[in-house]
């Protein structure tokens, strides 16, 4: 029973020592290690948690061990942060890098899949976006973090209602009714509309296969938008670090 208050007593006693020591490490390492997290700088924020919590968890562990790691860690870190700056060739190794997703409307379906971003995903990173019309979008960039920068069309640009002077009128929103080549039956159905009405629209452009449509929505001023699978990636600017 008293082994058991002792190493109690000793675990507290590690968290108050061990906290702001940790506190002092993530200070020196940086804003980076605290932000949106480029890879390197999750697996170390990872290895301190893994560490630390450890250390704290198992009374039977040196004490100064813990102390010794994480200095190592910081150090670590901050040497991969200085040989990145110097050497670019050498950082991009250690990062993902940007991957253009939408271009000129169009998701790019071999970028997507080659990232492993799925369309749910993206369409969800646009809508936290408020961006609701594919097609209103110039460019679309995941970046290495993860997130997705937009940049609308010009016509597009966010303008207040304020700066116009006109009043409040609804959003002009697309429902998916096609992802991925697989009809959204539901959603069709909401819209009342029919496989055949689609059929129909898809073969006044041409499209003959569902399967070959990536994207396509409908929205409420009645039309149809489609991004296919062979969208060209040819004239899409190359984004790096």
């Amino acid at each position: 029973m008293m082994e058991i208050f002792y190493d109690s007593v000793k675990v507290i006693g590690r968290i108050i020592t061990i906290l702001p020591f940790m506190l002092f490490v993530t200070l020196y390492m940086g804003k980076r290690s605290i932000g949106e997290l480029p890879v390197f700088d999750f697996l170390v924020i990872l290895v301190l948690g893994a560490v630390v919590g450890a250390d704290i968890a198992d009374p039977k562990i040196n004490h100064i061990h813990t102390i010794v790691a994480m200095t190592a860690i910081a150090l670590l870190q901050k040497s991969i942060i200085y040989i990145k700056m110097k050497n670019r060739s050498l950082g991009k190794l250690m990062t993902f890098e940007p991957a253009v997703v939408i271009y000129k409307g169009q998701f790019l379906y071999e970028k997507m899949k080659k990232e492993k971003y799925s369309i749910d995903n993206v369409l969800q990173m646009l809508r936290e976006k408020e961006v609701y019309n594919v097609g209103d979008v110039e460019i679309a960039i995941i970046e290495a973090n993860g997130n997705l920068s937009v940049k609308m069309i010009p016509s597009k640009e966010v303008v207040t209602r304020e700066d116009l002077k006109l009043t409040g009128e609804p959003v002009n929103y697309e429902i998916p009714i096609i992802l991925d080549g697989e009809v959204q039956l539901d959603l069709l159905r909401w819209l009342k509309k029919n496989e055949v009405w689609l059929d129909d629209k898809l073969a006044e452009q041409n499209i003959t296969d569902v399967s070959s449509v990536f994207y396509g929505s409908y929205n409420r001023n009645g039309e149809l938008f489609l991004s296919m699978k062979d969208a060209t990636t040819k004239d899409v600017p190359p984004i790096e670090h």
